[in-house]
């Protein structure tokens, strides 16, 4: 049994057909397990929809910002953090009108109904036995700080407690890694767009599973970032210069800095 983990494509559908192209260069998968943020913070939210339901055996689960499309909101900050603190005013503007862009181009398409309904998180057994859950964030919560090895492991015990796993597959921070937590496999996918620099490319993992246990790879596949900068500049995004930072290697978590 062959598993691809996928996460944070973030509406660019170039980053996605490189990662679905490598896949199928290393001989297909039997199963796909999506792990959220599909649409938002991307120059092309309806192609990358539109490819994601065509992966067939697809397991597929929220993150926070198809959470925000849907329910109309957005991250921080919020309308009660500007009343607090008048100078957030222009950040949550620009964080309003960037989802909001999203939004309207999903509707437009009658694609927005697409990501209502996404459960939090799943689980599933591997062929060995190995109980897995499939989160974006964390057990329990599509948003937060996710799991990164800049924590403590108090502060990742506290994140993964009560989880009842063996292995926690986990998108959100973009870090693409592996952290053992008091016998608990944490397998972070990473991201297919707006990476974490210094290394650029998309990345996902592949998880080999048979009834004797399983094995995990991360995969990094270069595709063409001048393209993905030119696709958001000609999207009349209203985030294409926060988008396109990500893509030149401009943006890093606060854990990293």
């Amino acid at each position: 049994m062959r598993i691809a983990v996928i996460s944070d494509i973030h509406g660019n559908p170039i980053a996605l057909d490189a990662v679905l192209a490598d896949i199928e260069e290393r001989g297909g998968v039997d199963e796909y397990w999506l792990l959220g943020d599909y649409a938002a913070i991307g120059p092309d939210p309806v192609a990358t929809l539109a490819r994601l339901d065509a992966i067939p055996n697809a397991t597929t689960i929220r993150g926070n910002t198809d959470r925000y499309l849907v329910a109309g909101d957005g991250p921080w900050p919020r309308e009660q953090d500007v009343a607090a603190d008048p100078s957030l005013r222009p950040r949550y503007n620009e964080v309003q009108a960037s989802f909001e862009w999203t939004r309207a181009q999903l509707r437009a398409a009658g694609a927005l109904d697409s990501l209502a309904g996404l459960p939090l998180e799943h689980r599933v057994d591997l062929p060995d036995g190995t109980r897995a859950l499939l989160v974006h964030a964390s057990p329990g919560t599509d948003d937060g700080p996710g799991l990164n090895p800049g924590e403590t492991e108090d502060e990742q015990r506290a994140l993964v407690r009560g989880c009842a796993a063996d292995l926690l597959l986990v998108g959100h921070t973009h870090w693409a890694g592996r952290i053992d937590l008091d016998g608990l496999d944490i397998v972070a996918a990473g991201s297919v767009s707006n990476p974490i620099p210094p290394d650029l490319r998309a990345s996902y993992a592949l998880i080999e599973a048979n009834p004797d246990g399983y094995e995990v790879q991360h995969r990094r596949v270069a595709y063409d970032l001048d393209a993905a900068i030119a696709a958001t500049e000609a999207s009349g995004h209203p985030a294409t210069a926060w988008i396109t930072a990500y893509f030149r290697g401009q943006h890093l978590p606060g854990w990293l800095r």
